[in-house]
């Protein structure tokens, strides 16, 4: 009988490339996002960095490793990490997590990073798609997300952050708007 192969975090740092680690499976982020996905990720964070200024407390981070468990490690495009003590990868749930879609990473972050981050009582999780210029905004209600809408060109205001924080979705999506 074969035994299924099943790695910590301690396997995980030791690895070459880009990879996350979910229920002690290892899965590939390679290849490299396209340069749309990295534009949307660069608009995103510097939207949320200019509103944090004066909130010490928070950071934005993009591409960080967020160690949910020693056996899952996932690693958000861009988090909003408020009071985290860690100086190498998150440990407590940000506030807020955005991932940006891809069709090769579109199940892992529409149902199992959507799970994970749910159970970990992650506030507010953002799914952006590319192709559509929208986005998905989900909040915590209690145990479960709920959807609060999907935003093309309008401003979302996040409420229950440690900072007062907002994202411009036409700000976001302007440079790609045909």
């Amino acid at each position: 009988m074969c035994a299924i192969e099943y790695y910590t975090y301690d396997d995980y740092k030791l690895w070459e490339g880009n990879w996350e680690l979910i229920n002690g499976i290892p899965l590939s982020m390679a290849p490299a996002p396209m340069k749309i996905h990295q534009s949307i990720a660069s608009m995103i964070i510097k939207e949320l960095a200019n509103q944090i200024d004066d909130c010490t407390a928070c950071e934005v981070l993009g591409e960080i490793d967020y160690k949910v468990s020693d056996d899952t490690v996932l690693r958000p495009d861009i988090a909003l990490t408020c009071n985290e003590t860690n100086e190498y990868y998150l440990v407590k749930a940000p506030e807020i997590i955005v991932e940006i879609i891809s069709k090769s990473t579109a199940k892992r972050d529409e149902k199992y990073k959507f799970e994970i981050y749910e159970k970990q009582k992650v506030k507010y999780y953002i799914i952006v798609y590319p192709d559509e210029l929208s986005a998905k905004v989900f909040m915590l209600d209690g145990k479960t997300y709920d959807i609060q809408g999907t935003f093309t060109n309008e401003t979302y205001e996040f409420t229950n952050t440690t900072c007062n924080i907002k994202i411009d979705f036409e700000q976001v999506f302007k440079r790609f708007v045909k």
